[in-house]
């Protein structure tokens, strides 16, 4: 069977299609990957092939993302779901896409919730498709609400019926890597007859990573990370020496990440309890974490609880990440403050009390234990192979 996976120029959009991706290489299918030329690097390190579309256009993209900064969350988010996502990106991509499954003939696509190219020539050219979902059943609710006109323009561009796409997207088999009890803890899946085929992929082990060294070693670990696209977002990037100011006085030890695109030097003096690095890897900092302070980004928010740990969430610039923090509060595993940068100093005196009371650790655990008991992607490899059939 050969498979064409689908993916915007995003780490956190395609790796939750990597597991199935390899599971289905593993069985000894043929997969590539079409996906922006941009992203080649991260196709290949991944051990897949890569089948380039043209980026979007930076004419296209520039004024867009210059009108961000102005807007409100609520506006910014659908401005980046409608006119990046589901108009500019997806017909830059389209022409090479239709002209890859023309080309190459897959049996099946595989695409994540924002590459919508795919969708359209699947459809055109007859080819069975899957969903697989970014994050929360609650996100792509709201992904699909918000792309009804560019997925119609999609469409006309596609030589496709109108509507056509839209029944399209209801119809979709759709892959999630979240348990049943995240997506029921607040709505937006039905209480019975669960739509969605359910996998999970645990961490492969990343050993101990080289932590720096503290003086007092019996002190819990707070883990503070903001992800690895907050550093490079001019008006967000202050937020790591806020959140350093407001644990200075913590009795723990604070472990900040910031990503590539900030020089932890540039922070300045450091409080004695926290030490500031780039990158560690997750899957190792955080079996050792007491408590995560985090931003809702879907990656780091699941990779706290597959951990079984507590967390403080403090959505910063996307939507989904204000979705995540919600369903994290409501099963228990932590709390949620206010969107914005200027909520980091609520959040953080929010940690003393996870670190305090066993209650949220124990919901935490409950969640991991969820997330452990679902199968594994390579159990999905013959359902889709029978969706081909």
């Amino acid at each position: 069977m050969r498979v064409l996976c689908a993916t915007t120029a995003n780490d956190g959009h395609f790796g939750p299609m990597v597991p199935f991706a390899r599971a289905l290489a593993e069985a000894g299918h043929e997969v590539r990957v079409a996906a922006p030329a941009s992203y080649a690097g991260a196709v290949e390190r991944a051990g897949l092939y890569h089948e380039p579309f043209k980026d979007a256009p930076a004419e296209l993209i520039g004024p867009l993302m210059a009108r961000l900064p102005s807007m409100d969350f609520e506006e910014a988010d659908a401005l980046v779901v409608r006119d990046v996502f589901a108009r500019v990106d997806a017909q830059a991509g389209l022409p090479a896409v239709i002209e890859t499954i023309e080309r190459w003939r897959p049996e099946l696509v595989l695409r994540e919730s924002a590459e919508l190219a795919s969708l359209a020539a699947a459809e055109r050219a007859g080819v069975p498709h899957v969903h697989v979902c970014i994050g929360m059943h609650e996100v792509d609710t709201r992904f699909a609400e918000a792309i009804a006109e560019p997925l119609e323009e999609l469409g006309r561009l596609a030589a496709l019926l109108d509507r056509h796409l839209a029944g399209a997207l209801d119809a979709e088999p759709v892959l999630s890597q979240v348990p049943r009890v995240l997506d029921h803890s607040i709505g937006g899946v039905p209480a019975e007859g669960d739509p969605f085929l359910r996998y999970h992929e645990p961490p492969r082990p990343a050993g101990q990573p080289g932590l720096p060294d503290w003086a007092e070693r019996d002190a819990p670990l707070v883990y503070v990370t903001f992800g690895s696209v907050t550093g490079a977002l001019p008006p967000f990037a202050g937020v790591f020496r806020v959140a350093l100011d407001a644990l200075a006085d913590l009795d723990a030890r604070v472990l900040m990440t910031v990503g590539r695109a900030v020089d932890p030097d540039g922070l300045g003096p450091l409080p004695s309890n926290a030490r500031v690095v780039q990158w560690l890897p997750q899957d190792a900092v955080l079996p050792q974490a007491a408590v995560m302070l985090g931003h809702g980004g879907f990656g780091t928010t699941t990779g706290a609880l597959i951990a079984g740990v507590p967390q403080v969430v403090v959505p910063l610039f996307s939507s989904d990440q204000l979705v995540n923090g919600d369903h994290v509060a409501a099963v228990g595993a932590g709390v949620a403050v206010s969107r914005g940068p200027e909520h980091v100093v609520a959040a953080c005196a929010e940690i003393p009390r996870l670190l305090a009371d066993p209650a949220y650790a124990a919901a935490a655990g409950r969640v991991a234990a969820a997330f452990e008991e679902l199968p594994r992607p390579s159990e999905a490899v013959p359902v889709l192979a029978g969706l081909v059939a």
